[in-house]
């Protein structure tokens, strides 16, 4: 019954130490860095662009048929 009582105090023991060393949580992951270009900085010439790129390919088409 002893030795049952001893392993049951050691047991508790270690598992209390363990849980002690296992320390303080990681700190939080640093946040991304923003992005390097503003997003719609370029929107309004691309949409120029597609305009007049769709409006080329529509004459080019109109020709053909004609």
């Amino acid at each position: 019954m002893q030795n049952k009582n001893m392993l049951a105090s050691v047991l508790v023991f270690f598992l209390g130490f363990a849980s002690i060393a296992q320390g303080t949580a990681p700190p939080p992951p640093i946040p991304p860095p923003p992005p390097g270009l503003p997003i719609d900085g370029g929107i309004l010439v691309l949409f120029i662009v597609a305009l007049v790129y769709g409006t080329y390919k529509m004459v080019i088409a109109s020709k053909k048929k004609a």
